[in-house]
Parts: C-alpha cells; sequence; structure tokens
C-alpha cells in the first residue's frame, strides 16, 4: 500500500482521515502516495507554534539558529537518495533536473546557516543610527527590529517541493519564527519527507516545524494578527488570499508570488556567429527544458531583433530537437514529464490558445516519448512559438503556460524590446544577452522598475552566470505587478518579512543597553 503522508501539529502526527487523495505517478499513473481532506485541530496545531515553537526559537541567538540551520542541511544530506528518488517517482523529473529543486535547497539553507552565523550571539537586531530627538543630545529613537509573535504558513507551489519550502523556512528560522507548510498535494510527497526526516532528527524544538498535507481548508481561518503567509501559485489563488476575512481583519502580512510572464532579450549587437548569441540561444533552451519549463521564472517570451528572427528560431529549433523526453528512468531521457495529466492538458490548451495568434514554429509533438505511453504519461514535448508583430499579440503578454513552451517576439529598436518587456505588467525576471556592457546597463536600469532581478550576460561571464531562472539566496526573489508584489531571499533582506520594526526613544543612557545582545542590521 502506497505511504499515507500524514499532518504534523502540536509536536504529533495526526492519524489518517476518512477523506483520501491518491498521488500518482506521471509517468506510469500509479497510486504512490495518499494524503487526507482537512487537517483536525488547525487552531490547536498554530496556538502550540506561536506559543511552544516561538518561545524556544526566539530563547535562542541568531547564531544558534543559524546552526540549527547547518544540521537541517546535513540531515537532508544524508538522505539525498531517497529525495531523488521520490522526486523521479512524483515529479517525473530526471536526476539533473531534480537537482535543481534537492540540492537548491541544502544550498539555500547552507548559505542562510553562514550569514546568519556573523550575527552571532545577537537577539536584537539594530536598524541604524539612534537619532537625536532632544537639544542637549540626550533623548534619542533608535529603531531595532524583533522577530513576529506568530507563526509564519507557507501555501506552496507543485514545482519545488524541496526548494520551495527551505528557501521560505531558512530565513524564517533564523528569524525565530516557527513554520507552519502547506506544500502543493499534487507533489507533497517529498516535502513531507524532508520535513519528517528533520523532525526525526530532534535538532528543531517542538512546534517550530509543522506540516499539512492535502487539503488547505481552514488554513487561512487560523490566522492571527501577528502571523505572516507566504504564497506561491496562481494569480487567481493569490487573490482569494488577499481577500480572505483572516488577512484583512487582522492585517497578516501577506507575500505573494503569483504568474509571470518573464522575458529575455537579445542585444542587436550579437548576431548569429557572435558568443552572445550563441549564449543566448544555449539559455532559451535550457529554460524552455529545464523541469519541463515548470518553473517561475522561465523565459515565456524570448525578444530578438527583427533581422535576428529566423535565426534565432533554426538555431533554438535544432536544439530543441535533439532533446529525448520521456521516462527519466531512462538513462537516455533528456526531459521528464510535468507534474500530472492534469497540468498536461492544461499546457495543450495553452499551446492551442497562443497558436491562435501566433506560429508554430517547432512543433516537438512529432517526437516518439521513450518509455512513455503517451496515453497515460505527462510528457509535454517542446513548443517554440514565434510572432513578427508582437505590438498586434496580446496573448502572449498575457498568458503564462506553465511548461516547456516559449514565443520570440521580434523588435525593431531597444525602445521597442523596453516596451515589450514592459507590457508582462510585472515579472519575476528578465534577462539580456550582449556584449555591448554600457547597452546592457542601460537596458538594466529600464527595466528594474517592472522586474524582481535583471540577468546581464557578456561572453566575459558566459561560462559563470548562474542562469537566467536560477533564484540565488544573495539574490531577492520576488516582483511587483502580476508577479504578485513579493520579495524573498536576498541575502539578510529576507529576514524582514519576519520581523517588525520598532522605534525606541529614550535616554542614550537607556538605549546604549541594548547593545550587549544585538547586532548591526546591515543589508
Amino acid at each position: 500500500m502506497s505511504d499515507y503522508l500524514r499532518n504534523f501539529l502540536a509536536n504529533d502526527w495526526q492519524p489518517e482521515s476518512g477523506r483520501v487523495t491518491n498521488l500518482l505517478d506521471p509517468i506510469t499513473g500509479e497510486s504512490i502516495a495518499r494524503v487526507g481532506g482537512p487537517a483536525d485541530n488547525l487552531d490547536v496545531g498554530f496556538t502550540f507554534a506561536r506559543t511552544r515553537g516561538a518561545s524556544a526559537l526566539q530563547a535562542m541567538t541568531y547564531g544558534q539558529r543559524a546552526a540549527m540551520l547547518g544540521d537541517i542541511s546535513k540531515v537532508l544530506q544524508s538522505n539525498r537518495d531517497a529525495y531523488y528518488d521520490i522526486s523521479l517517482t512524483n515529479s517525473g523529473t530526471t536526476k539533473a533536473d531534480s537537482a535543481v529543486d534537492i540540492e537548491g535547497a541544502t544550498f539555500t539553507l547552507g548559505y542562510y546557516a553562514k550569514i546568519g552565523a556573523a550575527l552571532g550571539d545577537a537577539k536584537t537586531l539594530l536598524d541604524g543610527s539612534a537619532a537625536v530627538l532632544s537639544k542637549d543630545l540626550l533623548f534619542q529613537s533608535q529603531h531595532i527590529l524583533s522577530p513576529i509573535r506568530g507563526v509564519a504558513l507557507f501555501i506552496n507551489a507543485f514545482n519545488f517541493p524541496a526548494w520551495g519550502l527551505w528557501e521560505k523556512a531558512a530565513p524564517a528560522l533564523l528569524s525565530g519564527v516557527p513554520v507552519i507548510i502547506k506544500p502543493a498535494t499534487a507533489t507533497a510527497w517529498l516535502t513531507h519527507r524532508m520535513v519528517a526526516d528533520v523532525i526525526a532528527s530532534g535538532i528543531l524544538p517542538a512546534g517550530a516545524l509543522s506540516i499539512v498535507c492535502g487539503s488547505s481548508a481552514g488554513l487561512l481561518d487560523a490566522l492571527q494578527p501577528f502571523d505572516v503567509v507566504s504564497f506561491t501559485g496562481s494569480a487567481d489563488t493569490a487573490a482569494i488570499i488577499r481577500s480572505h476575512p483572516a488577512i484583512a481583519r487582522h492585517s497578516v502580512r501577506a507575500n505573494i508570488e503569483a504568474d509571470s510572464l518573464n522575458s529575455s532579450m537579445l542585444g542587436v549587437d550579437s548576431a548569429p556567429g557572435t558568443a552572445a548569441f550563441d549564449l543566448y540561444v544555449n539559455e532559451l533552451v535550457r529554460e524552455m527544458t529545464t523541469k519541463s519549463g515548470q518553473r517561475c521564472t522561465a523565459i515565456r517570451r524570448a525578444l530578438v531583433p527583427a533581422n535576428y528572427f529566423d535565426a534565432v528560431a533554426e538555431a533554438v529549433a535544432a536544439k530543441l530537437a535533439a532533446v529525448s523526453v520521456g521516462n527519466p528512468r531512462n538513462a537516455d531521457v533528456r526531459m521528464g514529464s510535468l507534474v500530472s495529466r492534469e497540468q498536461f492538458d492544461s499546457v495543450q490548451a495553452g499551446i492551442a490558445r497562443l497558436a491562435s495568434e501566433a506560429t508554430v514554429l517547432y512543433d516537438g509533438s512529432t517526437q516518439a516519448l521513450i518509455d512513455a505511453d503517451p496515453a497515460i504519461a505527462a510528457c509535454a514535448t517542446p513548443t517554440l512559438l514565434g510572432v513578427r508583430d508582437a505590438d498586434h499579440a496580446a496573448l502572449v503578454h498575457d498568458h503564462e503556460v506553465f511548461g516547456p513552451v516559449s514565443t520570440l517576439l521580434s523588435y525593431r529598436d531597444t525602445e521597442h524590446a523596453l516596451s515589450l518587456a514592459h507590457r508582462g505588467l510585472g515579472s519575476l525576471v528578465a534577462s539580456v544577452f550582449s556584449a555591448d556592457s554600457a547597452w546592457m546597463a542601460q537596458v538594466g536600469r529600464e527595466l528594474a522598475g517592472t522586474h524582481g532581478r535583471v540577468h546581464m550576460v557578456s561572453p566575459d561571464v558566459g561560462k559563470t552566470q548562474t542562469g537566467h531562472g536560477n533564484v540565488m539566496p544573495a539574490s531577492i526573489h520576488g516582483g511587483p505587478g502580476r508577479a504578485g508584489g513579493g520579495e524573498e531571499l536576498g541575502g539578510l533582506r529576507a529576514l524582514g518579512f519576519y520581523h517588525r520594526r520598532t522605534a525606541l526613544q529614550g535616554s542614550s543612557v537607556t538605549l546604549q543597553h541594548l547593545a550587549p545582545t544585538a547586532a548591526d542590521w546591515n543589508i
């Protein structure tokens, strides 16, 4: 019988519930795990985390909590073989694509363990220097940052069951805030196994880490004024979260990452045969095929000079034709499946919708799948679309197809390219490829207002650049407008979401007593 993914609340594993949902292998369609219905006693679980979990975490120093993150990373590393097996079975990913998720999780934990250690024995963060409020200089104001007196509820997407948990949990736990995770049901197995391993290790105090699999019913109702919620998923669900009575009534702080029509721009200097042109083509293919295009940061709109349109299309199509798709258990397969047959149907419908105003430049559906039944497996082959008159296209700037799909858009000049990028109405990331560093800097400044990150690649960093779609913990992740308006990571900046800023006013003699247990808030 497949594993049942039990909820963990109030430091206890809950029994199986009456309602059960089967998780399916996206290649074979076989049942691999089961999750239940609504969790029992959510109020008790949240209260336990707010009291026992928060008290234990906030009794520690930042340095002590950073050390716990390092220990968690070691636990995950010791179990990585099991995680790769689960990722393949539950998400249909190749080993390389599973590594993006699993190794990305441990890398992020290690990163926050390292920078958190620099905060040492501090229990309070000072936000800047004291401001003088009186003529005799004695009465002053010192801003401090204190951990929130609540829980952090994470409602995550299906595409990153490992990294999606730990990129949020690492800064939360470092801040001293207990975590309650609600993974996407379809791929909850990996998240559940990681949480179970960390709980079994005894590294974290009781109440610091909880998980609810299956139904999300009642989760938002359980939120209180000092809690925070972080959501990654669709814009439609994000709108429901923002308007939920508990969030509106209690002013619960919400961080949202939603849909994103990310773009990548090829410079006018980057003609076919140049290093920048080759880098651009390679990056576009990588973004289309990594995790079968199921990344919030994937390139959806590829902006190219009009006179290079055909050359880019031919180069990308040639590389896509060499991508083998099918069962990731076969060593010859380079790209696995989508996470479910439901997602497969959504991608096919999305392609048909975009094709109503775009031309299909490469149709991977003629490729035969390797060791996979096309009637059962959720394998979507790559599709490259193209629009030469991008000004009059509407759907490509409005509808995201969450799979191995991208659309080439031709532009006339720099101003035109920027206007097309801005039509995404706010994106997580845009990338620019060119050997003209001055031009790239100009474009980067122009794109900054509508993007959370601008990734600029010149030939001198071609081998060391971290990738358009790869989210690095030292840089912020999030974006304005359509992308949700949220912000995560970015080094110590991530801790800001889990702290409250307060002005302490008093004598400089009083305020100096903060110093022995405080560290400067240096971001």
